[in-house]
């Protein structure tokens, strides 16, 4: 994506370690770099190895359009109507974007990690627009990161989580070189949804965490990761599909796009919610020396501030548009509760606040609380033991598209402030709350600005804050009985 012709009103250049960038100031009073490398490309020898520095360049680059993205395929069927794609070709695609107002100097940061099951996303996306951001007074970034097998492969030969270290190489980029863009690099706040708050939980965790950053926000994704052994499962079965041992040497002579094929085929029929082969963090080298969750709990990072939440329905993405919620019978119901060992007592509690619900509506939420809910509550209760200032919020807001609720995802439009973009529209419908979306993103700016953003901090009342029209509301101890139920 390109800045349109009538938004130009002239060229915003500035000068940082590898070199000279030529943006674009817009009639907005907003400054847009895009595409700016923060790493070597990953590619040939540098494949499937940590991030390396970029070699700069001579003369000014113009950044003014979107840079290559990582190597990906779009979501299957529904999904992809839904959530779509941007894929630039380009060996580039470790790069970010930088939105900032004009003449800017001194101001709080924020940077974006896009989710998609560590598999899909770009910051290309026209979602992802930060002027809404620039506008209120924040320098805005938005980061790639290496995806699926390129990125989070277990291989012999090869370092592990190297889509990880990528998203640390940006962040060390953001501290050496924002202020030329007119930010403050000891003001930075991390903010990210689903794969991308996996990411920063774990990151969160890491003991330089404040090395890197002051703030985090955590939007439907909690901290985790996998022992090796588990977390390669993937890169066997694709090695197996390839004809190749699961080596660095045979994974770096097979080309992107014939790697994303082999991805497709072993992934097929799974979801965050449901299982199936998927990608993940895998715990035991210095980025994830131990599992991120248990981490903080035991009080890594307690010195930052934590904003993180979910949404009330975030099964309704993947259990509805395709058909699930009114699949699942009996015997997988039975299943399920076996595998996530919910007992009697537990699954009274949700049916009694449902009544009338089928078992997928119940299976679905189940699952949302075991997967977001009850971890945010667990992190939440350890940080106030060790007087960490902890916000959380719940994205209520109940999309009429294709019966979606409020699903994962779904607070996106709103917290990007987006919703007059069109860039949203196939998840939030043509009509969507204006003031939601003013609410919610004058928080996110506000907690990257203070470090408040408008409510009460945990403590034993449970606060949480509930996004929804017309109004939000603070809400203690939501759905508690349900909560208390696991014990």
């Amino acid at each position: 994506m390109s800045v349109p012709p009538e938004a130009e009103q002239g060229r915003a250049t500035v000068t940082i370690s590898a070199g000279s960038l030529r943006g674009v100031t817009g009639a907005d009073g907003i400054s847009r770099w895009l595409g700016i490398p923060y790493a070597a490309a990953p590619v040939g020898e540098s494949r499937f190895e940590r991030a390396a520095a970029h070699p700069g360049w001579t003369g000014v680059r113009d950044a003014d359009t979107m840079g290559p993205t990582a190597p990906q395929a779009p979501y299957r069927g529904v999904l992809g109507e839904l959530l779509p794609t941007v894929v630039i070709e380009g060996d580039e695609y470790l790069n970010l974007n930088v939105w900032a107002p004009t003449d800017a100097s001194g101001l709080p940061v924020m940077v974006w990690v896009h989710g998609g099951s560590l598999a899909h996303g770009a910051n290309a996306l026209p979602g992802y627009d930060g002027a809404a951001f620039a506008r209120d007074g924040v320098v805005y970034v938005a980061v790639n990161y290496r995806l699926a097998s390129e990125g989070f492969s277990v291989l012999d030969g090869a370092p592990g989580n190297v889509g990880l270290a990528d998203v640390v190489a940006a962040l060390r980029w953001v501290r050496a070189e924002i202020a030329a863009f007119g930010g403050d690099p000891a003001r930075v706040t991390v903010f990210g949804e689903s794969a991308g708050s996996i990411l920063l939980g774990a990151l969160v965790a890491h003991p330089d965490a404040e090395t890197l950053f002051a703030r985090a926000i955590l939007q439907s994704g909690m901290p985790d990761a996998l022992p090796p052994a588990k977390a390669g499962r993937i890169t066997a079965s694709v090695a197996e599909r390839l004809g190749r041992t699961r080596s660095r040497a045979a994974f770096a002579e097979v080309p992107p796009d014939e790697l994303v094929a082999a991805e497709q085929a072993v992934t097929a029929g799974g979801t965050p919610m449901t299982g199936g082969a998927g990608f993940a963090l895998a715990i035991g080298d210095d980025l994830v020396p131990t599992h991120p969750l248990d981490a903080l709990v035991a009080g890594a990072g307690s010195g930052i501030g934590l904003l993180l939440g979910s949404n009330t329905e975030e099964y309704r993405l993947w259990f509805v548009p395709t058909g699930l919620l009114d699949r699942v019978g009996p015997l997988v119901f039975a299943g399920a509760r076996l595998k996530f060992r919910i007992g009697r007592r537990v699954l009274a509690a949700y049916r009694a606040a449902r009544p009338g619900a089928g078992r997928g509506e119940l299976l679905g939420a189940l699952a949302t609380d075991l997967l977001v809910r009850l971890p945010i509550n667990r992190l939440a209760d350890a940080r106030l033991e060790r007087g960490a200032t902890t916000h959380v919020y719940e994205f209520a807001w109940r999309s009429p598209v294709r019966d979606l609720g409020a699903a994962h995802a779904m607070e996106l439009p709103f917290v990007f402030d987006g919703l007059d973009s069109g860039a949203w529209t196939s998840l939030t419908g043509d009509a969507p709350p204006q003031s939601l979306a003013d609410e919610m993103h004058a928080a996110w700016v506000r907690f990257a600005k203070t470090g408040d953003p408008g409510w009460e901090p945990w403590d034993a009342r449970r606060p949480v804050r509930v996004f929804d029209a017309p109004t939000p509301t603070t809400v203690l101890a939501p759905r508690e009985t349900e909560r208390a139920a696991w014990g």
